[in-house]
């Protein structure tokens, strides 16, 4: 079998892909992601235990990280709207860095996978948002799928 893109038509065209086709299976899909601090700035937010001007660093990514994966189908032009039954997003401190993780489940026709990417990519910038007073130079890395199945395709990193 020949792979090819999916949302491009014969014609070259972009086009949402019919899933009206295919079966309903429960899907699930897990993203990743790090934010990178300057030792001093992370240092600095430890010392305050992660709370900033507009209130808790983490927490704020995680609700905006939530909010990102039910907005995925108004950012991504081609991505369907899908019925959700479960977001987690864990955002946990590691060295001079945030890990991120985010997992989407749903009973569908089509896969979470760029739901699950859109919420890792979301609550990164937040952190992002709600670090740069202090600096510039923290750096999002890493944005990627670690797993997703349920649907034709399964895929584990």
């Amino acid at each position: 079998m020949e792979k090819k893109l999916s949302h491009i038509n014969a014609s070259g065209n972009a086009e949402m892909v019919d899933v009206s086709e295919k079966q309903v299976s429960s899907r699930i899909a897990i993203a990743s992601g790090r934010v990178l601090f300057p030792t001093e700035v992370f240092k600095e937010l430890q010392q305050q235990d992660f709370l900033g001007k507009k209130g808790s660093i983490v927490q704020t990514a995680v609700i905006a990280g939530i909010q990102g994966v039910k907005k995925t189908s108004e950012l991504i032009p081609l991505c369907h709207q899908i019925n959700l039954t479960k977001i987690d997003v864990d955002i946990v401190p590691g060295d001079n860095q945030f890990l991120i993780t985010c997992t989407v489940k749903c009973d569908g026709k089509t896969g979470v996978e760029m739901e699950a990417l859109t919420g890792v990519s979301v609550a990164a910038l937040t952190l992002y948002d709600m670090c740069k007073a202090l600096s510039q130079d923290i750096v999002i890395s890493t944005v990627q799928l670690e797993r997703k199945s349920g649907g034709k395709n399964d895929y584990e990193r």
